[in-house]
């Protein structure tokens, strides 16, 4: 099924266009995406591909993919992941868990973390011990420490908050705009549900973190707020 598959793909590539994704991922040498090669195979291309065989497809032919050195290929089996994930009973979601884990060094950009993390490990720790989580906050992989923040959305969804906080609260003093970008993206989230509770964690925070992280934090607040938690950052 691999073969077919990869056959599938490369029948859909795009070389002329897949050249604006290199520099759009940042792919050039001491890039964080440096050396990741695009075929510019669109997402509900390989949505369609996932519907057709996912039922066919096992985790061997899925590790076969996940190694190929294309992105659209990595991308392609982490959506045959999350449909599986999503259609097992709680034994096969634990496999898939484990599975996942195991390869995440192929997870290596920030859509691939975006798309799969919050659909496999926030769902999985939904309801379980989540120190794996505090765990990846000490990786050296940048991909890992935003897999960290990002995996807690959901929990914002059931309005559980706690874990993103402190999350957010190890991440402030990273040095990577990745990062940054990921801590205000859950950050809002948190707002989007409660503000008192944002505004709480920037009067005691905002002073740490960084001008982009605070200025995308406080996006939708009023003239003022922003004034004020712009203040605090500018006095330290």
């Amino acid at each position: 099924m691999y073969k077919h598959i990869e056959n599938e793909l490369l029948k859909l590539k795009n070389p002329n266009k897949a050249k604006i994704l290199q520099s759009f991922f940042k792919t050039w040498k001491w890039e964080y995406g440096e050396w990741d090669i695009f075929l510019w195979i669109t997402v509900p291309q390989q949505r369609n591909l996932v519907k057709k065989y996912w039922e066919d497809i096992n985790l061997e032919d899925i590790q076969k993919l996940l190694k190929n050195q294309y992105h659209e290929f990595r991308m392609t089996w982490l959506l045959f992941l999350v449909q599986k994930y999503e259609k097992s009973n709680s034994t096969e979601k634990n496999k898939i868990f484990n599975f996942y884990l195991n390869n995440i060094k192929y997870v290596n950009s920030r859509d691939l973390v975006d798309l799969s993390c919050p659909k496999i490990i926030w769902d999985y720790l939904l309801t379980k011990n989540r120190k794996i989580l505090y765990d990846f906050t000490k990786s050296e992989n940048l991909r890992t420490q935003r897999i960290a923040i990002v995996s807690t959305y959901t929990f914002i969804k059931s309005w559980d908050f706690q874990d993103t906080i402190k999350i957010s609260k190890l991440l402030l003093s990273h040095k990577h705009d990745l990062i940054h970008k990921a801590v205000w993206r859950m950050l809002r989230e948190i707002g989007k549900k409660d503000e008192n509770i944002l505004i709480n964690f920037l009067e005691n925070n905002a002073s740490k973190m960084s001008r982009t992280t605070l200025r995308y934090a406080i996006e939708k607040f009023n003239k003022e707020q922003r004034k004020h938690f712009l203040s605090i950052k500018k006095t330290i």
